[in-house]
């Protein structure tokens, strides 16, 4: 007799490898049967994988099957796509994953300057970039999220992964993300005198 969570976890491995697009525990769940416990066959999938040239991740909170790091060498193309990211493209890129979800906006009071319909339009293209819908304020502008394929391509679990001011000063990467960090920690700090200055209690000695 088969046992019934080998069975389930083997449902749950047919589901991603069909799948076209990484998959939630939930989404899996409506494939595999409500019936088992998917997070304990993704975590023993996972295991099982580990070792293999084909490997089982979790790209922000989605499953899906990849290939190997130490493998993708030999799956590369000859040829290489030689188009590159503007600095504008980076440094967009770079608040977004920061601070998301943003407006646009919010991404040229950080960097500044204003940016192009084209730079979120590569970033977009790129599959990295995604609209997160509008924010309740006057005009209701729309704001801006990073993707799981951004998640993917950088090798990060969740936006958790992202590394920090110490680990991009080491890297001599600093710079967008620094912008971005100040501007709004300065915003941040002038908002906090204000509310102080306005709540201080009257004293004698003020007049």
């Amino acid at each position: 007799m088969n046992d019934p969570a080998e069975d389930f976890a083997r449902a749950v491995e047919a589901t991603l490898f069909a799948a076209a697009e990484p998959m939630s525990p939930a989404e899996i769940a409506a494939y595999a049967g409500p019936e088992g416990d998917v997070k304990a066959a993704l975590a023993n999938l996972q295991a099982d994988y580990a070792a293999r040239g084909v490997n089982l991740v979790e790209r922000g909170g989605k499953w899906h099957f990849q290939t190997a790091p130490d493998l993708a060498h030999i799956l590369r193309r000859e040829r290489e796509d030689s188009r590159k990211l503007s600095r504008a493209a980076v440094e967009t890129l770079a608040i977004i994953a920061y601070h998301e979800p943003v407006s646009r906006a919010e991404i040229e009071s950080v960097r500044g300057v204003q940016i192009s319909k084209g730079t979120l339009d590569v970033l977009m293209e790129a599959g990295w970039v995604r609209p997160a819908g509008r924010r309740e304020t006057p005009g209701r502008p729309l704001t801006f999220a990073t993707t799981p394929a951004f998640l993917a391509h950088f090798g990060l679990e969740s936006r958790r992964d992202l590394p920090g001011i110490e680990d991009l000063k080491a890297a001599g990467l600093l710079d967008p993300v620094d912008l971005a960090f100040d501007a709004l920690q300065d915003a941040a700090d002038a908002e906090l005198a204000d509310e102080v200055e306005e709540e201080a209690p009257f004293s004698p000695s003020d007049g």
